[in-house]
C-alpha cells in the first residue's frame, strides 16, 4: 500500500505540492490530538476556502501590512492637500508630524523582536494593527493642534515597531523552509500595496468626503480586519483546531524538531555582541537603511514632487502614482517564488540568491531613479519609477527573509534591530529632503534629491554584495550549540555542527538539520553470527582494525589526545581479530 493510499484511507487527501514521503507514518495521524474547538468555531470553522492554514496567514498578514503603509501613505496625500488650500500646516511643522511616527517606532523595534520572541507573535501583531488603527480615528479631531497629533502618530508608531519582528515569529513556525521566500514575501509585500492602494483610493476619498476621510476609512477597516485575524490566525499549526493534518505534519517535519523544543531567546542568553561582530548581519543592517530611504521618500513625497514638477492634479497624480507600488506588490511574492524555486533545484546557493536578487533589484531601482531625475515628461517620469521601483521587489527576496537563513532562533530580534536601523532613515529623510528643496523647490533641487538616494542604494549594493550570506550561521545554530553545553571539558575538540555536511546536503535555513538515510549495516556486522561456530581454519584472513578518531583534551601522561568527559561512540561488541573466535576458542 502506497503513501497517498494511506493518507486517504485516513481520511487524509494527498495534495499537489506537499511530499508525503517528509511526513511521518500514518499511524502518527491517528495519534494526533487536536485542541478543542472554540465555540465560534462550532458554528462557522476557522478557514478560508481553497486556501491552506499557512498561506491564510500569509494572506492576512499581508492585509494588516496594507492597513499600516495605507495610514501611514494618507498623511502625504492629506498633507499635499493642506498645502494647497488650508495652509494650516507649516514646513516645519509638516516635517515634524511625518517624522513623528518613525520616533516612535524606532524605539519598539529591538524590544520587539524580544517581545515577539517570548510572547505570541500572533496576538502582538494584530494587537499593533488594531491598536494603531484606533488611534487613527482620532486623528481628524487633532488636526488643528500639531502637538496632539504628533503625539497620536508617536503612539502609533511605538505600537507598530513590534509588526516586522511579530511577523518574523509567525513564519517562524509557519512557514516550511522550501517556501520560506513565498510566504514572507506574501506577508510583506502588503507594505508595498499598502502605499499603491492609499494612493488609488485616499485621492479618490479626499475629493468627495473631504481630507479627513481617509483616516476614518482606515479605522473602519483596521478594526474589521482585527476581528479577522483574531477568529483565523493561531501562534502555531499544532494549535490550529481547523488545520488537517496532513499539513500540520508537513510544517512540523519540515521546520525539525527543535521547532516544538524552541527556547525563546531572552535577554540574557541572546548574543548580542555576536550580532555585531557579524558581517552577515551588518549586510541586513545596511540593506535595510538602504531600502527604507528610498521607500520613505516615495510614501512622503512622491504626490508632492510630482505636484511641483509637473504640477498634476491630485486626483490624477495618485492614480498615475500608484503604478510603481502596483507592480512592486506583482513583483515582492513573484519573486519570492522564483527565489524558492531556484534554490530548490539547486541552480544557485541560498548566499548566491539572496545577493543576487538584492543586488540587481537595488542596483536597478538606482538607475531608474537617475532617470526619473532627468525626465521632462510626466508620462515618462512614471514610467522610470515603475520600472525602478518594481525591480526593488526582487530585493525583498534578499535582505527581507535572510534573517531566516543565518539566524532562524533569532529572526524575531535581528528584524527588530535591521528595522530599527532602517527607521533612523524614515526619521532623518524628511529632514535631509527639506534642507536640500529650501523654499523654492525647483525641479533641480529635486533631482539632487532623487540623485543622493539613488547613490544610496549603489552603497548598499557594494555592501550587500560583499559580506551578505545565506547559511546558517555557527552561533545561531542550535546542534552546535547544545554540543557544546554537554561537551563542556572538550575544548580542544572538533564539534561537529549542521553546517558541516553542506556538500551532501543543501540546508535552508531549516530550524534543525534533516538527517541522512541510515546506511546499510557492514558486510563483516551481518556475516557476524555464521562466523562464531565456524572452525578457525576456515575463517577468512585478518583485518587491520578501524581507527578511531579522538577528541578531547591532551593528556600530558600519554602523549595522546583523551578527555574521560568526551562524547564517544557505543563500544563495538569485543572480538578477537588474530584468531577470530572467543577466548574460549584460543589454543595456546
Amino acid at each position: 500500500m502506497g503513501w497517498n493510499q494511506q493518507y486517504e484511507e485516513l481520511g487524509v487527501p494527498a495534495k499537489k505540492g506537499e511530499p508525503v514521503d517528509d511526513l511521518s507514518s500514518p499511524e502518527s495521524i491517528k495519534s494526533h490530538e487536536r485542541p478543542p474547538l472554540r465555540k465560534v468555531d462550532q458554528y462557522v470553522r476557522a478557514e478560508c476556502p481553497c486556501l491552506s492554514k499557512r498561506a491564510t496567514v500569509a494572506l492576512l498578514s499581508c492585509m494588516g501590512f496594507i492597513i499600516m503603509f495605507g495610514m501611514r501613505t494618507s498623511m502625504g496625500i492629506v498633507k499635499l492637500q493642506f498645502e494647497n488650500k488650508t495652509k494650516v500646516w507649516g514646513e516645519d511643522t509638516a516635517s515634524a508630524i511625518e517624522s513623528a511616527i518613525f520616533w516612535g517606532y524606532f524605539i519598539t523595534q529591538i524590544p520587539g523582536g524580544l517581545i515577539a520572541a517570548a510572547y505570541p507573535a500572533n496576538k502582538l501583531f494584530g494587537f499593533a494593527i488594531g491598536t494603531s488603527s484606533l488611534l487613527n480615528f482620532f486623528i481628524p479631531f487633532t488636526y488643528k493642534h500639531p502637538p496632539f497629533i504628533i503625539t497620536l502618530k508617536v503612539l502609533q508608531g511605538l505600537v507598530e515597531g513590534v509588526t516586522y519582528p511579530a511577523c518574523h515569529g509567525i513564519m517562524r513556525y509557519w512557514a516550511p523552509p522550501l517556501e520560506r521566500s513565498k510566504l514572507a514575501t506574501l506577508a510583506f509585500s502588503g507594505c508595498y500595496g499598502g502605499v499603491m492602494f492609499a494612493m488609488l483610493i485616499c485621492g479618490v476619498l479626499v475629493d468627495y468626503f473631504g481630507p479627513m476621510s481617509p483616516f476614518y476609512f482606515y479605522s473602519v477597516i483596521g478594526m474589521i480586519w482585527y476581528v479577522a485575524w483574531v477568529w483565523l490566525v493561531f501562534e502555531k499549526p499544532a494549535l490550529h483546531p481547523c488545520i488537517e493534518t496532513k499539513e500540520l505534519l508537513y510544517i512540523e517535519n519540515s521546520l525539525g524538531k527543535n521547532a516544538e523544543t524552541y527556547v525563546a531567546p531572552t535577554l540574557q542568553n541572546t548574543p548580542w555582541l555576536t550580532f555585531f561582530k557579524s558581517m552577515p548581519c551588518y549586510a541586513i543592517f545596511v540593506a535595510n537603511f538602504c531600502r527604507s530611504w528610498n521607500f520613505y521618500l516615495l510614501v512622503l513625497n512622491q504626490p508632492i514632487y510630482f505636484s511641483d514638477t509637473y504640477h498634476e492634479s491630485i486626483e490624477k497624480n495618485t492614480i498615475l502614482g500608484a503604478l510603481p507600488h502596483f507592480l512592486m506588490t506583482i513583483i515582492v511574492p513573484s519573486g519570492g517564488i522564483l527565489a524558492d524555486r531556484i534554490r530548490r533545484k539547486g541552480i544557485l546557493t541560498t548566499t548566491q540568491v539572496r545577493k543576487l536578487f538584492n543586488c540587481g533589484g537595488f542596483g536597478m531601482e538606482a538607475t531608474f531613479f537617475i532617470v526619473m531625475a532627468y525626465c521632462n515628461d510626466f508620462e515618462l517620469a512614471i514610467a522610470a519609477l515603475s520600472i525602478g521601483v518594481a525591480f526593488s521587489g526582487f530585493a525583498i527576496s534578499g535582505f527581507n527573509v535572510n534573517h531566516l537563513d543565518i539566524a532562524p532562533r533569532y529572526a524575531s530580534i535581528l528584524m527588530g534591530m535591521s528595522n530599527g536601523i532602517g527607521t533612523i532613515a524614515g526619521c532623518i529623510c524628511p529632514y535631509v529632503v527639506n534642507k536640500i528643496l529650501g523654499e523654492e523647490r525647483t525641479i533641480e533641487r529635486w533631482r539632487e534629491v532623487f540623485i543622493l538616494s539613488a547613490f544610496i542604494h549603489y552603497a548598499g549594493v557594494i555592501f550587500y554584495g560583499i559580506f551578505a550570506s545565506g547559511e546558517l550561521q555557527e552561533w545561531a545554530d542550535p546542534t552546535a550549540e547544545e554540543e557544546k553545553q554537554w561537551n563542556q571539558m572538550a575544548e580542544t575538540g572538533n564539534i561537529k555542527s549542521s553546517f558541516a555536511n553542506r556538500n551532501n546536503s543543501v540546508n535552508y535555513g531549516s530550524v534543525d538539520k534533516q538527517l541522512p538515510p541510515r546506511p546499510p549495516l557492514p558486510r563483516q556486522l551481518t556475516q557476524e553470527s555464521s562466523l562464531q561456530n565456524v572452525p578457525p581454519q576456515q575463517l577468512p584472513p585478518p583485518s587491520a582494525p578501524p581507527v578511531q578518531q579522538q577528541t578531547g583534551m591532551t593528556n600530558p601522561f600519554t602523549g595522546r589526545i583523551t578527555n574521560p568527559f568526551r562524547q564517544e561512540a557505543v563500544q563495538p561488541e569485543a572480538q578477537d581479530t588474530y584468531m577470530y573466535g572467543t577466548v574460549n576458542d584460543r589454543t595456546y
